[in-house]
């Protein structure tokens, strides 16, 4: 026990610092904990090792494991496919006749998904709706990235499948002895707390925030990396008819316009009046997130021109509105490169057909000749597509040099449809107990990958090795200290401690001890430790375990207060110029009022006053 204790230790140590990689750490305590128990086993009334090899792996076999790797893989599929795209670019048009509605909206939808999805890829997707809000109503970032990461935390509390550490407490707690944990179980109470916090995130935490430096949003956004490229208006093409107001088409969101050549003349700023027609061959500036969407967008009208032989403006393979896949990466013009001093349509040709020149950047100037009298220079950041096969026969070009970590897939657009249906389909499919959560969730990364949402390389680079390792080391801690009598040690010693003053201070004690803890390491490693002595604190005590076990599940999701704490709070704290102490102070009100609501709320839900 006393071993167990220190190997926990360690793992907090190892877990809070950071300093070796997660996936590193967590192999670690495994490897330790097998190898000590080999050694020095724990007998059972059979002589048998009840820490043996089989038992402390046992959780990399565990059905929750699987359901919170597939319910990753359905995320990613509705990612890939941009399904969740659109009703965010809904909220970002209405944003723009009223902005606080439009926050509102955002955020309101950004919290219900993330109680059926993995909140990551929400918050991932809504960074731009709340950029775009951001600078219609002429504010920063700062006040408004803070309460999408927070929002989507709280969402995380109100079922079973919000949080992976939400199945880990359900599969460790069902282990312990307490009955299995449904959906929407914890629901009611999750949403009250949720619509708390809520109000908080919304009304109290822009007004604690610390003020940024003074970078506004559109100085943010003008400094971005543009590429230039052209595109061919052919019979039919969804441009046709925009009309520019201001010098601007409103029209094509995220894309400026920066000439238009049509039968052979020159048409530049301002572009007042000007009604885009069929012919017209459009110079447009926009950043790479943008041009990625709308190559996979069906309707997203990127017919690239001057791309192929005989100028066709179509990628190959790919007529307008039809499917493009393959990989959009970035390659530099390398020194002395037989493409300097050609033009891109040049460099097309000398490339021959395969890999397809999209766009052009050169830093850190704008060019502004049509693309086709550009030449290129070394150093030059070219924008390409190709196939997997074509990126391969690519790295052995020494004209241009991979960035090798600039790689990404094209969105499947016209793929949105079934991602969406195949997630409504897992949801409703385990959240009325037709299936098991795990047996839901596998069935649905299947159907991901069968109707083409996914290929099985997405699919695979989806499953995050570090939360593999990391439940899989969770389980081994929760066993070994759940066999070595730990838990009942560290339950006892709670009870002694709180019990004397009613059910309702150990309620209370115990869910400010895991909300210290999930802000110093994952969650999923507090779970670990915390289940087993909160199921047999309650039960030491005489209580029933579920109010407990609720309360540890809302714990577990008050990540506020760090920016460790959680991997949404990293993914907003460089867009929205946060420090440490910005989350120290906007965080922990937050984590006192759930953790006062739910100390008052629980016992008079459940009835245990006194």
């Amino acid at each position: 026990m006393w071993f167990t204790f220190c190997v926990i230790a360690v793992a907090v140590v190892l877990f809070a610092l950071d300093r070796i990689p997660l996936e590193v750490s967590a192999f670690s305590v495994v490897a330790l904990l097998v190898i000590f128990f080999h050694a020095l086993p724990v007998p059972g009334s059979d002589g048998s090792n009840l820490l043996d090899m089989e038992r402390l792996l046992a959780g990399f076999a565990n059905p929750i494991l699987y359901a919170i790797l597939a319910l990753l893989i359905i995320g990613q599929g509705l990612f890939q496919t941009g399904a969740i795209e659109r009703p965010a670019r809904m909220i970002t048009r209405i944003g723009r006749r009223g902005p606080s509605i439009g926050f509102a909206l955002a955020l309101v939808a950004a919290g219900l998904t993330s109680g059926f999805l993995n909140n990551t890829p929400v918050v991932v997707i809504f960074i731009p709706v709340m950029t775009a809000l951001a600078a219609s109503a002429g504010r920063t970032l700062h006040g408004a990235l803070m309460p999408l990461s927070f929002i989507s935390i709280l969402g995380g509390m109100t079922t079973i499948v919000g949080s992976s550490s939400n199945l880990i407490v359900a599969a460790l707690a069902k282990k312990a002895g307490m009955a299995p944990i449904g959906f929407f179980d914890f629901t009611p109470l999750g949403a009250v707390l949720a619509g708390l916090g809520a109000v908080y995130v919304v009304a109290v935490l822009p007004k604690v925030l610390a003020k940024p430096p003074p970078v506004s949003v559109t100085e943010g956004r003008t400094s971005g990396r543009l590429f230039i490229t052209e595109v061919v208006l052919g019979p039919g093409h969804p441009w046709i008819g925009k009309k520019a107001e201001a010098g601007f088409f409103p029209g094509l969101a995220g894309k400026t316009v920066r000439l238009i050549i049509r039968a052979g003349q020159t048409i530049s700023r301002p572009f007042d009046g000007v009604i885009l027609g069929p012919g017209d061959r459009v110079s447009i500036a926009a950043t790479r997130r943008v041009l990625t969407n709308a190559l996979g967008d069906p309707g997203g009208g990127l017919a690239v021109a001057g791309t192929g032989p005989g100028d066709d403006p179509r990628p190959p393979a790919a007529p307008h509105g039809g499917r493009r896949v393959g990989e959009l990466f970035e390659a530099v013009v390398a020194p002395g490169s037989r493409l300097v001093g050609m033009t891109l349509d040049q460099a097309r040709r000398r490339i021959g057909p395969g890999p397809w020149l999209l766009a052009l950047r050169r830093s850190p100037r704008m060019l502004r000749k049509p693309l086709t009298k550009i030449h290129l220079e070394a150093g030059d950041d070219l924008l390409v597509l190709a196939s997997q096969d074509e990126v391969r026969t690519f790295r052995g070009n020494r004209d241009l040099l991979i960035l090798e970590w600039s790689s990404s897939d094209v969105p499947t657009a016209h793929r949105a449809w079934w991602a969406g249906t195949i997630f409504m389909a897992t949801i409703f499919a385990a959240g009325t107990g037709f299936l098991p959560i795990a047996a839901a969730a596998l069935t649905g990364a299947l159907a991901m990958v069968l109707t083409g949402c996914l290929d099985p390389r997405q699919a695979a680079r989806a499953i995050d090795r570090r939360i593999l390792l990391l439940i899989g080391a969770s389980f081994a801690l929760a066993e070994a200290l759940q066999t070595t009598g730990g838990a009942e040690v560290l339950a006892l010693t709670v009870v002694d401690l709180f019990a004397g003053h009613g059910p309702a201070v150990l309620l209370s004690a115990l869910f400010g001890l895991t909300a210290l803890l999930t802000n110093l390491l994952s969650n999923q490693a507090t779970a670990a430790i915390m289940t087993p002595v909160t199921v047999k604190a309650a039960l030491v005590a005489g209580l029933a375990p579920e109010p407990f076990v609720y309360g540890l599940i809302f714990a577990l999701n008050c990540s506020f207060a760090t920016p460790i704490a959680y991997q949404t709070n990293m993914i907003v704290m460089g867009p929205g110029q946060y420090r440490f102490r910005d989350f120290l102070i906007g965080g922990t009100p937050l984590i006192v009022l759930v953790w006062l609501a739910y100390s008052l709320l629980a016992p008079a839900y459940f009835g245990f006053w006194r």
